[in-house]
């Protein structure tokens, strides 16, 4: 009966009565059966290594992290009970799909062709990913937010895959917050806005003197999932 009571007292309590803790997920532990080769696959991939720690015993963690990323993958012995090559789904977000594909391809890793899903995305026989089965050849027709992917495995069989975001629904990440992970997305973000802003002109019939207020009204709204500027 004392849980059920503090059950009701708690779910009594306002959230605006209770100060906002912060969650940063950061880590991803992933199962493989060969360490060192799969430390020889991520470091391929260009992503960072934080870590490689062996106590000479029974234990052993090795830390990658994606660039830009602010979540890290674990693999290690003793780290996990799961079978090898099960972790599955793992998602990378880019802002750009073909140059992310092109950048595994010149460093020798096979990927996917890009795709996007297509008719009855709960059907089909592909290889599942977040949207259904169906993969469909090419990037989305309209290009559009979360739509187009390309997935790669690790020797294991882990699976990975890209997804290309360039803006986020509404209320996904609060505007006061914006931030870029690195330089490349800042820098796709610009040409993005640049692009924007030179319809913008176009409907203007003139030069815009004030276009960095623009660009940056542009940019923050793209990644927040805010209106965008007219």
């Amino acid at each position: 009966m004392a849980n059920a009571t503090y059950e009701v007292q708690a779910h009594d309590v306002s959230e605006a009565s209770v100060a906002k803790i912060d969650m940063k997920f950061e880590i991803v532990v992933i199962p493989v059966s060969n360490l060192d080769r799969a430390k020889e696959f991520y470091a391929g991939l260009g992503w960072r290594l934080d870590a490689d720690f062996d106590n000479g015993k029974d234990f052993r963690v090795i830390q990658f992290t994606p660039p830009g990323s602010g979540c890290s993958v674990i693999f290690g012995k003793n780290v996990t009970p799961a079978a090898p090559g099960t972790a599955q789904g793992l998602y990378l977000i880019v802002s750009d799909i073909q140059a992310a594909r092109e950048n595994l391809l010149r460093r020798g890793v096979q990927v996917s062709e890009i795709f996007h899903g297509g008719g009855d995305v709960f059907a089909g026989a592909d290889e599942p990913y977040l949207f259904g089965r169906i993969r469909v050849n090419g990037p989305d027709p309209e290009r559009r937010s979360y739509r187009s992917f390309a997935s790669f495995s690790d020797p294991d069989g882990n699976g990975w895959l890209f997804q290309e975001l360039t803006t986020r629904l509404p209320g996904r990440i609060d505007a006061t917050a914006t931030s870029f992970a690195s330089a490349n997305d800042l820098a796709a973000a610009f040409r993005r806005a640049e692009t924007a802003h030179g319809e913008h002109e176009k409907r203007l019939g003139q030069r815009d003197a004030n276009w960095p207020d623009w660009y940056a009204a542009y940019m923050v709204a793209e990644q927040s999932g805010n209106e965008l500027p007219k």
